[in-house]
């Protein structure tokens, strides 16, 4: 048995399981609501689970301690900036988005609640929303995909070309089989993986390298500067990495779970056990990257591919800390990790391409099973895109995920914030805020400023929403009254 085999053995496993339930939500799949929202039946675990693990990409376990490793300790404010963010958007996001668009004819997706949540008989609004999530989730996809080509490249050695396909085949197929469902009980599996790997892992290295305190004198051995919280980029830095926590409000594939609970009061029992989740898991990937430079001088002949590319450090440390065995359970979280955003991404792109565009414009009286074939091929394609994006052996995972993050933050988080609770707002308002939005995302990133994309474009896109609204005509009286009915009804549950 060479070193290779627990880790394929290991990877096949949790691949052929990860299939498996892909199957069994086959058969439990009946109409176009249970492959786009699951019938909206998911529990509170099932819930935050799968909100926790279709957020936290492969940028968890390879991006963010990748960026420890090579600056330090400032880049800890992503983290702080990311569980605020995360906590106001189930605290005053998640419940007020599942009264909403069940009120708003049942809205499947967010361009659909956008259409009916501000009566848009001219479908701009529908278009608009669709086509700023399928560009955005275009190089959020691709992201997923880099991290699942680096992990099968480190580990088995095979060229990049081919570890694109080998990293986004099992993902593909359970999601074009099983969607919402499969994608939803799948991510539950992969959650309880990526906590118990970023876990174990920094705990491990710390006692390697003699406890904390031995470690923090490595550290300073290596770079003052590395344990200083503000680091070299001073406050723009800071404001910036504070900024990721304003993305959570525009996350389609966030959001997306928000709407499929089976009811309101799941919500509050979901955001505890999502939470705790989060910051166990952002605290071990933090603490994987800190402590992996500590590990690495200590052991500078295992430091070579970690240099090379920081975002391998989680890799490097499964591989010489534990037995092939462990290491390919604990690898497996990349993949987990991987597969648990990639697949949600895709269904959503599935999902506006269906919904918003065929249903929409082509067939709107297609019926479900028709529906549910379209969506399949809708997958399909947006794969083949996102590997096409993903090509390039250079890309960086955590660059590629803080542009569409900034994106969707910018381009729907105004607009969604504000349409649950400020009922003068309209649909050339929503339209301007989508827009201003993500053209500012887009336009910023190409000055090359130190400050991120997020903080200017949620600015323009808030100001684009207000203005436009109060200069024009306010929303006709039944979109005024659904709102008030709303209010009432969140009131009522607590909220």
């Amino acid at each position: 048995m060479n070193v290779d085999t627990p880790l394929l053995v290991t990877f096949t496993g949790y691949l052929l399981l990860m299939v498996g339930i892909g199957f069994w939500a086959w058969y439990r799949t009946r109409t176009f609501d249970d492959y786009i929202l699951g019938g909206r039946s998911l529990g509170s675990y099932v819930t935050a689970l799968s909100a926790g693990a279709s957020d936290m990409s492969g940028w968890l376990l390879m991006g963010l301690p990748g960026a420890l490793y090579l600056t330090g300790a400032s880049e800890a404010w992503i983290a702080i900036g990311l569980v605020a963010g995360a906590y106001l958007n189930w605290r005053y996001v998640a419940g007020p988005l599942r009264v909403y668009t069940e009120r708003t004819r049942n809205a499947l997706t967010l361009p659909d609640y956008f259409t009916h949540r501000f009566e848009d008989r001219q479908k701009l609004l529908r278009v608009v929303a669709a086509l700023v999530i399928l560009v955005f989730f275009a190089v959020y996809c691709a992201s997923g995909i880099v991290a699942g080509a680096r992990l099968f490249e480190s580990v088995f050695g095979i060229p990049y070309a081919r570890a694109l396909w080998w990293g986004a085949a099992a993902t593909i197929l359970y999601t074009l089989v099983g969607g919402f469902l499969a994608v939803s009980w799948t991510d539950m599996v992969q959650a309880t993986l990526m906590i118990f790997a970023l876990l174990l892992v920094p705990v491990i290295v710390v006692l390697s390298t003699g406890g904390v305190a031995p470690s923090l004198a490595l550290v300073e051995q290596v770079d003052p500067a590395r344990l200083d919280w503000v680091g070299a980029g001073g406050a723009i830095a800071i404001v910036s990495a504070l900024a990721w926590g304003f993305g959570y409000f525009g996350q389609p594939h966030i959001l997306a779970r928000f709407m499929a609970a089976d009811s309101v009061a799941t919500i509050p029992r979901a955001r505890r056990i999502a939470m705790g989740w989060m910051v166990l898991c952002l605290a071990g990937a933090l603490a994987t990257g800190f402590f992996g430079i500590a590990y690495f001088v200590a052991n500078p002949a295992a430091a070579a591919p970690v240099d090379a590319n920081p975002e391998r450090v989680f890799i490097v440390l499964s591989e010489v800390l534990f037995n092939p065995w462990v290491a390919g359970i604990l690898l497996s979280a990349i993949l987990a990790a991987v597969m648990s955003t990639l697949s949600c991404q895709l269904l959503v792109c599935s999902s506006a391409l269906t919904e918003d565009f065929y249903r929409g414009f082509v067939r709107p009286l297609a019926g479900h099973r028709e529906l549910v074939w379209v969506g399949r091929l809708m997958v399909a394609l947006i794969a083949l895109l996102a590997i096409w994006i993903a090509r390039d052996p250079e890309s960086r995972v955590l660059g590629l995920v803080a542009y569409a993050w900034a994106g969707f933050g910018a381009a729907f988080g105004p607009v969604v914030v504000l349409s649950l609770f400020w009922q003068r707002m309209t649909r050339d308002g929503a339209i301007a805020g989508i827009v201003a939005g993500a053209l500012t995302v887009v336009l910023w990133r190409m000055t090359g400023s130190a400050l991120y994309e997020m903080v200017p474009g949620v600015i323009v896109a808030t100001l684009a929403i207000v203005v436009t609204s109060l200069l024009g005509r306010p929303p006709s009286q039944a979109v005024q009254a659904t709102h008030q009915q709303v209010q009432l009804s969140l009131k009522e549950t607590g909220y």
